[in-house]
């Protein structure tokens, strides 16, 4: 398409404002949009009914839902683009929480707003909010109000290229009388008009040769050298793998980057953070090397002690290079043709050996000790052991949804994720109830792969039962009806009980972590999907063969164990204290003591002397 195209070549005939709109925004690759239907977007929803086959609306059970599947959307590898379309007042209110989730995750998405109409505004009408106030935080990127049919065509490449260019969060506040205006696709040539572009802005790549030089100088000679990696390395998998074995590196990855590298190489020492692993801890304490690509993980404790390790990082947006860790050299480029051009200059050499094996003698005793934990009988099904056996039976292809919880602990310490697969969750807001958004995401930019999505009891009462409602709307138009929920049954809000115990010293408040006992295997076989309930260990090993084959969505229901540890990969000796006196006068003491908890405290506790 050429610059001063206006694409009114997809317009029907008597084309509206809102028609004008979604042709717009398919030039820019929107094709989906996910919503909820209201009088204050009457005139887009009919636009997008007359383009039919060119756009579809996706139907969510709530507004958050729409923000969060916008944004795992683009994640997924559904689009470049998410779109949210929502009504005026409560919905555009319900949608925030999913739309910050995009915006501190850095995913390109836009927000369409239905408003009160022009001739009303400011008149008190009904569910009149002041929306350029409500969004001027989460799309603080772009945002502006279309008051006239000629600015459709700028306001929406303006949202669609910031979104892209700032990889953050735009908003266009819709009032409903003007959606239905006629359109204007190509505005007067005349003073106050403008005539804008819907080609994408090209960025930044490669950084400058003398700069790779000096991070390869950096770089070179380290013994110890560690890469941490995060989505910023998506896509570029092969690239960090070949720059790990010329450093003799080992590689460490945030929640967000999981899916950057192979977790069965014995160099990956897998996720870091407070539900990381030990040797991902013991990588970043010893290491005399640090390569940061593409992540911003904000624990400072789990980087090197300062002055420990030479550092370089690189990343598309150099605001957020140096923030966690003095980084000597800052790299602004893609990860894939950055790392590419690094290695060029860092030029063929011998690898470090020591340190590697090290390392793969560390991870595979982690990764044998969280197995053999998961084993452990537990009252009445250890949830790690749900997630061990998940792990032997993932499809290559498999997609995974992760909720914010101790099912993303298990995630992280048990799913050794392989190349071809895709996973990911609400990776900084780190909001509960993401998880089913992501899934149907997932599966509308993927329909003919298989999904897990791994969601805990709270969060599944949060908004899950009502989002099943939309699994079942649509799983028949999927090519692979597999659809797998697992809900650890607990009754507990565990990770924020475990929270407590260990941070404040204080036990489990049943009054705010007590969760009511749902049936909700029960809930999927009413919506006509299957269920599943575990509530016994035996049930476990047969399990996943049966629900991945299944011929629809099935909700797996397991009912697991509320006194399972759970903990940081290193335990200081105040959190050890604080627990000690909190599980002394804790409600389910007997249960704690007898999932072993001097031996698995002893399984964390940090080694005397780093070196």
């Amino acid at each position: 398409m050429s610059a001063d195209d206006t694409g009114d070549g997809r317009l029907p005939r008597n084309a509206t404002v809102a028609d004008h709109i979604v042709a717009r925004l398919a030039e820019w690759g929107v094709r989906r949009y996910f919503g909820y239907p209201g009088d204050g977007i009457n005139g887009m929803t009919s636009a997008l009914q007359r383009a039919a086959g060119r756009a579809e609306f996706v139907q969510v059970r709530h507004e958050e839902t729409a923000g969060f599947a916008a944004g795992a959307h683009v994640k997924y590898g559904g689009g470049p683009l998410g779109c949210v379309l929502v009504t005026s007042g409560p919905g555009a209110i319900h949608a925030l929480n999913g739309l910050y989730d995009a915006k501190l995750d850095h995913q390109p998405v836009v927000a369409l707003l239905g408003h009160t109409a022009l001739t009303a505004e400011g008149g008190g009408y009904y569910q009149e909010v002041d929306l350029l106030a409500l969004y001027k935080d989460v799309a603080s990127g772009f945002l502006a109000q279309l008051d006239d049919p000629s600015q459709a065509r700028h306001l929406v490449d303006r949202a669609c290229r910031t979104a892209l260019a700032r990889r953050t969060v735009t908003a266009l506040v819709l009032p409903a009388d003007v959606q239905d205006e006629p359109a204007v696709p190509q505005p007067p040539h005349a003073h106050g008009y403008y005539h804008t572009s819907a080609v994408p802005s090209s960025t930044v790549t490669v950084p400058p040769e003398a700069e790779l030089r000096r991070a390869a100088e950096v770089l070179r000679g380290g013994e110890k050298v560690a890469l941490l990696v995060g989505q910023g390395a998506l896509g570029a998998e092969e690239e960090v793998r070949r720059i790990a074995d010329r450093l003799g590196a080992g590689v460490a990855t945030a929640l967000l980057g999981f899916t950057a590298v192979d977790h069965r190489a014995p160099w990956v020492t897998g996720a870091i953070g407070l539900l990381g692993t030990r040797p991902s801890w013991q990588l970043m304490r010893e290491c005399d090397r640090l390569l940061i690509v593409g992540s911003n993980m904000p624990y400072s404790e789990f980087y090197p002690p300062e002055g420990r390790a030479r550092a370089v990082q690189i990343d598309l947006d150099g605001s957020r290079m140096g923030l966690r860790y003095p980084t000597e050299v800052n790299l602004t480029g893609d990860a894939g043709p950055t790392l590419r051009a690094l290695l060029r200059e860092l030029g063929p050499g011998p690898a470090p050996t020591a340190w590697r094996a090290a390392l793969a003698e560390a991870t595979s005793k982690w990764r044998r000790g969280q197995r053999e934990l998961a084993e452990q009988p537990a009252d009445p099904v250890n949830p790690q052991l749900l997630f061990t056996t998940l792990n032997d039976a993932l499809p290559d292809d498999a997609m995974l949804a992760v909720d914010c919880g101790t099912a993303t602990a298990w995630y992280a310490r048990h799913l050794q994720v392989r190349p071809g697969m895709l996973a990911s969750l609400s990776g900084t807001l780190l909001s509960m109830g993401g998880a089913m958004p992501y899934a149907l995401a997932a599966k509308f930019a993927h329909p003919d792969r298989p999904l897990v999505a791994l969601i805990g009891d709270g969060a599944m009462q949060m908004n899950g039962v009502n989002e099943l409602i939309t699994v079942a709307k649509y799983w028949r138009q999927w090519a692979d009806p597999r659809f797998v929920v697992l809900v650890l049954n607990n009754r507990d809000l565990s990770f924020v009980s475990w929270e407590q115990r260990s941070s404040e010293g204080t036990p489990m408040f049943p009054a705010s972590q007590d969760l009511p006992d749902v049936a909700y295997h029960r809930w999927a076989e009413v919506l006509g999907l299957g269920g599943e309930l575990v509530d016994d260990p035996g049930q476990v090993p047969e399990l996943w063969r049966r629900v991945l084959a299944a011929d629809r969505p099935v909700v797996v229901n397991a009912v697991v164990d509320p006194a399972e540890l759970m903990l940081p990969p290193h335990f200081t000796a105040e959190q050890a204290r604080n627990t000690a006196a909190a599980v002394l006068r804790d409600q389910d003491r007997a249960g704690i003591v007898r999932r072993g908890l001097p031996a698995v405290v002893a399984t964390y506790r940090p080694r005397r002397r780093e070196r």
